[in-house]
């Protein structure tokens, strides 16, 4: 997962919500709302180094067995909405 750091703050720069990158790595809706604003790459970047020591292995496991299905799916979309 830690190549896909730099992805992530490439779409917080071009304004993808915290919420779509959340739900893009299937992180649940209750460790998004725990977040906290940053208006800042650099707090961004600390925030996420944080939030990745607190995924547990099975978190970890399910959202990297899932990207390749979420990937595809987002491609699909033309990086549009999707379920």
């Amino acid at each position: 997962m830690k190549e896909f750091g730099a992805a992530i703050v490439r779409m917080h720069e071009i304004g993808t919500g915290k919420r779509e990158i959340g739900r893009l790595l299937g992180i649940d809706e209750s460790t998004r709302n725990a977040t906290t604003k940053v208006n800042s790459t650099r707090k961004l970047k600390k925030a996420l180094k944080k939030a990745w020591k607190e995924i547990n292995l099975e978190t970890l496991i399910k959202t990297v067995d899932e990207f390749p299905k979420r990937l595809e799916a987002c491609i699909a979309a033309n990086g549009g909405y999707f379920e």
